[in-house]
């Protein structure tokens, strides 16, 4: 007996591909797994129809009619790629996105912060953005990078390595309270 899934637009995580240089084709599998809405700009575009991944939306300039059936551009205008995408997903109600890039600026998604569940796969990193009283349960011994310029920082569960870098100290909930919105944090993925 075999089972079926329903899967309905916007159910799974939007996919943005920005870079992948330094990314695992394995994981982008994983991401891709459900069928996600997938944008990516004009430089990944190649690179994903050479995996054989069908894209929905390249975020960029130029005429794409020849690439793949069905896909669709998105002009870039005055604004940075992951903003154009990140501002049109926000505005078409997804209500996550999976960012795959080689190289994470705060600055292009501090604003999303709050509007849509943003995770940034950023080389060997899981990056999301998280807000004062964070807690999250993790094993003994594992990494976890503070991104922004915490005021106020205050953690539980946690013991410094170096600069930003924490590691948690037991099996545990591990927390951080600080005085701003938003901050982003990565921990290592394999």
């Amino acid at each position: 007996m075999s089972s079926h899934h329903i899967v309905r637009e916007k159910q799974e995580p939007a996919l943005l591909v920005l870079s992948m240089d330094a990314f695992d084709e394995e994981m982008l599998g994983q991401l891709l797994e459900w069928s996600p809405t997938v944008l990516c700009t004009t430089d990944m575009a190649e690179k994903l129809d050479a995996l054989g991944t069908k894209v929905d939306w390249i975020v960029g300039d130029g005429d794409w009619s020849h690439f793949q059936s069905d896909v669709k551009v998105m002009p870039v205008g005055s604004d940075k790629p992951p903003v154009t995408a990140l501002k049109y997903l926000v505005a078409n109600s997804y209500p996550a996105v999976n960012v795959v890039t080689d190289r994470f600026s705060e600055t292009d998604y501090l604003f999303y912060a709050d509007k849509i569940n943003l995770v940034v796969f950023c080389k060997k990193q899981k990056i999301y953005p998280v807000g004062p009283g964070f807690s999250k349960w993790k094993p003994a011994g594992e990494v976890i990078e503070i991104l922004s310029s915490p005021v106020a920082l205050q953690v539980n569960g946690l013991e410094i390595l170096s600069g930003n870098r924490y590691q948690t100290t037991g099996d545990g909930f591990f927390s951080l309270q600080f005085e701003q919105p938003f901050l982003f944090i990565a921990e290592d993925v394999e």
